[in-house]
């Protein structure tokens, strides 16, 4: 079960290199997003049945997402359908390397959700085998989330620095997080500068409750702790095409290995392989990811 956000990605590309303050010429492209629903997305096309609890306008864009949800076999009949509201929409401009720029967040329609509409879907958190949560959700929906249902596995999408910093209360309930860097300082409180810093913040993060810490870092690969034990692994290179939805596919990634019962390690090389795919591709989803594709990209290394 995932629960977070749905929305509208409307991404503008240059066609030379980017000058701010200035009309650049180049390509607008309209496509779905929200990091929940991205994560669903991936895990529905690797193969995983899943439910995807969102909220969304009963407009034009609510409509697109409920409709390609339906095609590609991802449950939303969970999902908050707001009547006589628009969906939420993120715009971003990408520089000439195809990394972000500049990005406007509207994510106003997922605070909508409240504590009592996320307890009347205790049979579904209940009986999931994990939930994954992203920090677009309002606090209390979170809070709720991860003081009710107890006996529940929650993995995390930190999202962002400033959303990060909104959790740093709660992280200690989440079995499994997955930070970037800049993330992580600000959950632990500390400076990571060195490999040492990386072991410093996750002991601090374990100390609270935290099971298992992913921190993404780039192309460099990936820090993880799990329960204390700590090691590096390192991203085959990659031609990125769009950087937008690599985390994304990189927590649908955790996911799915976490429910194949792989190990920490197999499931960090599962998460990059399918970060790698999500990156060699125009779309913010590969639509050609698949468990399969990732075992492909697996035997590459």
């Amino acid at each position: 079960c995932v629960i977070g956000g749905s929305n509208i990605d409307i991404q503008g590309f240059p066609k030379n290199k980017l000058v701010m303050r200035d009309s650049n010429i180049g390509q607008v492209k309209i496509s779905l997003g929200g990091v929940g629903r991205n994560i669903a997305e991936n895990l529905t096309r690797m193969g995983v049945e899943t439910r995807l609890i969102s909220v969304v306008g009963d407009d034009p864009y609510g409509h697109m997402i409920l409709d390609e949800a339906r095609s590609i076999g991802l449950d939303m009949s969970e999902t908050l359908v707001l009547k006589g509201e628009s969906t939420s929409t993120y715009l971003s401009i990408l520089d000439e390397t195809n990394d972000m720029a500049l990005a406007i967040s509207h994510m106003d329609s997922i605070d909508r959700m409240t504590p009592d509409f996320i307890k009347a879907k205790g049979g579904l958190i209940e009986n999931a085998q994990l939930v994954i949560c992203d920090t677009n959700l309002p606090y209390e929906v979170l809070k709720t989330l991860v003081t009710t249902f107890r006996k529940t596995d929650f993995f995390l999408d930190t999202v962002s620095t400033a959303k990060a910093a909104k959790v740093k209360d709660l992280i200690g309930k989440f079995h499994t997080i997955k930070p970037n860097k800049l993330e992580a300082e600000i959950l632990s409180g500390i400076q990571i500068k060195t490999d040492e810093d990386l072991n410093k913040a996750a002991q601090i993060l374990h100390s609270q409750g935290v099971k298992r810490i992913f921190i993404s870092l780039g192309s460099e690969g990936v820090f993880v702790s799990d329960e204390g034990k700590s090691a590096k692994y390192k991203a085959s290179p990659v031609k990125m095409v769009n950087a937008t939805g690599a985390g994304d596919a990189f927590m649908a990634g955790l996911a799915a290995a976490y429910i194949q019962g792989k190990s920490t390690k197999e499931a960090s090389y599962m998460a990059m392989a399918a970060a790698a795919i999500a990156l060699s591709h125009e779309d913010t989803i590969n639509p050609a990811m698949s468990i399969e594709l990732i075992n492909e990209k697996l035997k590459e290394n």
